[in-house]
């Protein structure tokens, strides 16, 4: 199973100002979000946000709400997202709409992405947890995680990877845009 931009979702777990910053590896995620979010506008792949309970927590960090712009971004309390009904609702519709692939990027990998990811492939969603574009506070809790997904059959991907298949091909504009950004 590739990456099929035609097919395809990006969903964006929790990248949240209180959270960020305790992360191991955050800084490098929140870039490697940036070009996913950038990658997937060019491309015309639909983006989803959540947020736990911003409230506590922030809000999405500025420098990746620059790079939504309109896309849907969920409150939750649910650290799974599939959990969330309005969050559940929204994926279903883009599932019964053809996009039935989810790439999934954000924090904490080892909480809210992990059971999202679980829960989204039992669900019968194709999923790509993108590892460079996650992070937990211990590094080992994000080897565990991707463990746990890759049982639970997603597939264990980064950003270069999920750009290029996005693609599909060189030669365009969005492959010497795209393409600059992972190099």
């Amino acid at each position: 199973m590739l990456v099929d931009a035609s097919k395809s979702t990006l969903l964006l777990v929790d990248m949240q100002e209180r959270l960020l910053p305790a992360m191991t590896g955050g800084a490098e995620a929140e870039s490697r979000c940036a070009i996913l979010l950038k990658a997937a506008r060019a491309l015309e792949v639909p983006v989803t946000v959540s947020e736990q309970y911003p409230k506590g927590l922030g809000h999405t960090v500025p420098g990746l709400a620059a790079e939504i712009g309109n896309a849907p971004v969920f409150e939750k309390l649910a650290f799974s997202c599939w959990k969330d009904k309005a969050i559940k609702d929204h994926l279903i519709a883009h599932h019964e709409a053809g996009r039935p692939l989810v790439i999934l990027a954000g924090i904490e990998s080892h909480v809210c992405v992990m059971q999202t990811a679980a829960d989204l492939s039992d669900a019968g969603f194709g999923v790509f947890a993108v590892a460079d574009a996650m992070a937990s506070r211990a590094p080992a809790s994000h080897a565990l995680a991707m463990e746990r997904m890759r049982q639970h059959g997603v597939a264990v991907v980064n950003t270069e990877m999920v750009v290029f298949e996005l693609l599909g091909r060189a030669g365009t504009a969005e492959f010497k845009a795209l393409s600059a950004l992972v190099r």
